[in-house]
């Protein structure tokens, strides 16, 4: 076998754009005819510009050769231009490729691919659910929803009562380029009282993810964790910006919350830092982290560290699928997210489903997962825009900040 065309799919999902404003999926195919699917997360420059970069990537370290050969790819495009160290956009753009080449072997071999990466240590995988406001709510609801405690906790209920043991959510805002900074003290409230209406909601039936994308200083993270550790969250999220290990190390020493981080984080080094800091349990979004080999070596890092793996998803469905396979190989596997929505469920036929709150261990071979090209072709990305963006004005501490969930306009 030789890795012999590449194709781009940029695909945007409906309103409100659960999953980002846009998807890079790419489609390889090989000399002998075997086509494999992955999925670039990765987008710190606009969709054009990301192209480029996949497809310079994949004529200068993978064209011709065998998509066996995935640790000296690898290696090639780690050092490219002489840098030996995580590049979120190259390493990023090898990481769909990466993981159209496993379900490439997946297919030659007629096994899924999980039986690649060590076999099936888990039959079933627990799932987790973002708290979403509901599909049919009216505009002004779905204002209201991200900054009200009791919605939260009725949707949070209504989520456990379809079996899911475990919700997350984000009301700490904002996302702001000028992070780390310190929260308003609103901010503080309403995150407490998030935690507390959600727990008194599900009980002891969930588990409880906080969520925050490293917008705190370690001072202030502290504040917001010992504000909401009486509610007794899983995991406290990316509390300060991912360069910060320092920081990091701090926060992880002065609350009782496990913390969680990995969404941004790109290639095990950067992890190896996050776990030697007290990170105990591993976020990797396999399109940026540089694909499932790379997720698994992160996995046995964390288990070394005695800490635990839960992939993250804020992208599309091919994605997902990857981070399926990867959790049923891991024994440090605590939890996967997941994006139901219908458009995440039509644009793949084969994709991995969540029942009752876990997902079966998939059973066809490769990643198990055909593209939709007709809803692809129709759902073309246009825009120039990023796949998700942070706002430039800073925190608002006289009338409150609000986030929604990762909807774009």
């Amino acid at each position: 076998m030789k890795l012999q065309d590449l194709e781009i799919f940029t695909i945007a999902p409906p309103a409100p754009g659960w999953g980002g404003r846009y998807w890079q999926i790419v489609r390889l195919t090989t000399a002998c005819g075997i086509t494999g699917l992955g999925e670039v997360y990765a987008a710190a420059v606009g969709a054009a510009a990301m192209r480029a970069v996949i497809a310079d990537v994949f004529d200068r370290h993978m064209l011709g050769e065998s998509p066996e050969n995935i640790e000296l790819m690898a290696r090639r495009v780690w050092s490219s231009g002489f840098t030996q160290r995580a590049d979120p956009t190259v390493f990023g753009a090898f990481a769909g490729l990466e993981m159209a080449c496993w379900d490439i072997l997946g297919k030659a071999r007629a096994r899924p691919v999980w039986a690649l990466l060590g076999g099936r240590m888990n039959d079933r995988l627990r799932a987790y659910t973002y708290i979403y406001p509901e599909d049919d709510a009216a505009p002004d609801a779905v204002a209201r929803f991200w900054v009200d405690a009791d919605a939260q906790g009725e949707a949070a209920a209504a989520r456990v009562a379809e079996g899911w043991t475990a919700v997350k959510f984000d009301p700490a805002g904002p996302y702001t380029i000028r992070g780390g900074h310190a929260p308003a003290m609103s901010d503080i409230s309403l995150s407490a009282a998030f935690c507390a209406k959600i727990r008194a909601a599900v009980g002891d039936r969930a588990d409880l993810l906080f969520g925050t994308h490293g917008q705190f200083t370690p001072g202030h993270a502290i504040r917001l964790a010992k504000a909401i550790e009486p509610h007794d969250p899983l995991w406290f999220e990316e509390p300060i910006p991912p360069d910060d290990l320092a920081g990091l190390a701090e926060v992880a020493r002065a609350t009782s919350i496990p913390v969680a981080t990995g969404e941004r984080l790109c290639g095990k080094m950067e992890f190896a830092a996050a776990l030697r800091a007290g990170v105990r349990i591993v976020q990797p979004a396999l399109g940026r982290a540089g694909g499932i080999w790379e997720g698994r070596k992160i996995a046995i890092l964390a288990e070394s560290h005695s800490a635990q793996i839960a992939p993250h998803l804020y992208a599309g469905p091919v994605e997902w699928a990857a981070n399926v396979h990867l959790g049923v190989s891991c024994p440090n596997l605590l939890m996967v997210e997941a994006i139901e929505t219908d458009f995440h469920k039509r644009l793949l036929k084969g994709r991995p489903m969540v029942e009752g709150g876990f997902v079966e261990a998939p059973t066809a071979p490769g990643l198990g997962i055909e593209l939709d090209e007709v809803l692809a072709a129709a759902h073309a990305w246009t825009g120039t825009r990023l796949h998700l963006e942070m706002q430039d004005a800073p925190c608002d501490w006289q009338n409150g900040n609000a986030f929604g969930g990762g909807a774009v306009d």
